[in-house]
């Protein structure tokens, strides 16, 4: 029987962390953050990411990957992953997977289809045109390019609705119709999936204190830092020489730059991070919700009995396993989850979710 590969999801502050620092001390696990913020370095009080002290003591994968200029795609993701599970496996270490990245994850369970590459002078134009006519103008040129597509991304969602619109154009053919071409699922493990569904007032009450301790932990001056280096995705310029940082458009970082613009004051900028907070917890959980042969928890990822239970479960799972795959080689573990040829990461069949972050 193929070895365990662990997955813990859920909504942002539902305690994933915890959960995973718990029973990676307990299984000798390894950590894999599946966060589209994370990734890259000098992002630190909006992300959440696991303290020094927390990564010192269990080791974590795929946390500041990248630069905070860098393009990285969910196929980047995907491959890097991939390399990390494999390795940690033949290190005779138990992989798991944390995050709240829906879009992620299911590049590295599932692969992703094949796609044009990005073109930044077209996404520019789309997000001036989207600044010009309001983000509802292009929902309705995604309704004429591909009506399937348009159903299935929310209407307020520009950066996914600016991917699709790309592709539709760049390929020359229906978003949907690339849904539909092959893709190249993980293989070599038995996937056990854990999903976190705390009850929503508790879980808004974590994430208002979550928002309220970033600002007063410098997350503004954080923010400020960042953007004397780099342009923020909304205001993006060819005009400007700073180049661009996508994270600086992900929840918190946003509002904290338009509280530097002048455009909020310091009390609204934090309602609206937290307001934006509580509704990308819920697209989490309706995107994880579609997700097959998750195992939900009605608590938190710190509470000890949860963490009983699902220590129960994960003995029981590596119980019903024969000894891990000797001869198990890395190219087993995955194939290539995307063509390095296509950036295929920004949007999917489900892609109703987050924008994470991101």
């Amino acid at each position: 029987m193929q070895p365990l590969l662990l997955v813990i999801l859920g909504p942002t502050a539902g305690g994933k962390t915890a959960l995973s620092l718990k029973l990676a001390e307990e299984f000798g696990g390894e950590i894999l953050s599946c966060d589209s913020v994370a990734i890259y370095r000098d992002f630190e009080i909006g992300t959440a990411k696991p303290t020094k002290e927390e990564r010192q003591t269990i080791r974590h994968h795929l946390i500041d990957v990248a630069a905070p200029a860098e393009e990285f795609t969910a196929g980047d993701y995907a491959r890097m992953a991939r390399q990390a599970i494999a390795d940690i496996h033949q290190r005779r270490r138990f992989p798991i997977v944390v995050g709240g990245t829906g879009l992620y994850l299911r590049a590295l369970i599932e692969g992703l289809f094949e796609g044009p590459q990005r073109s930044e002078q077209l996404r520019i134009r789309l997000r001036r045109k989207a600044d010009q006519r309001t983000v509802a103008h292009l929902h309705r040129v995604l309704e004429r390019l591909d009506p399937e597509a348009a159903t299935k991304i929310h209407p307020n969602d520009t950066p996914k609705l600016i991917r699709a619109i790309e592709v539709c154009l760049l390929a020359g053919e229906r978003l949907t119709a690339m849904w539909d071409k092959g893709r190249d699922p993980l293989t070599g493990f038995r996937i056990c999936r854990i999903g976190l569904d705390p009850a929503r007032n508790d879980l808004y009450a974590r994430i208002n204190k979550r928002c309220a301790d970033m600002f007063q932990s410098g997350l503004v001056e954080e923010t400020r830092r960042l953007l004397s280096a780099y342009q923020s995705p909304e205001f993006a310029s060819n005009a400007d020489p700073r180049p661009v940082a996508r994270a600086l458009g992900s929840l918190g970082y946003k509002q904290a730059a338009q509280l530097l613009r002048g455009e909020l004051s310091d009390q609204i900028a934090l309602l609206e991070a937290q307001q934006g907070h509580r509704n990308y917890a819920k697209r989490q959980l309706t995107w994880f919700r579609r997700e097959a042969d998750v195992k939900w928890f009605s608590s938190f990822g710190d509470d000890p009995r949860l963490q009983r239970e699902v220590s129960d479960l994960v003995t029981e799972q590596q119980g019903s396993a024969e000894e891990p795959f000797q001869q198990m080689l890395v190219g087993n573990i995955s194939g290539d989850p995307s063509p390095k040829s296509g950036a295929q990461d920004d949007v999917s069949p489900e892609d109703a979710s987050n924008r994470d972050h991101l």
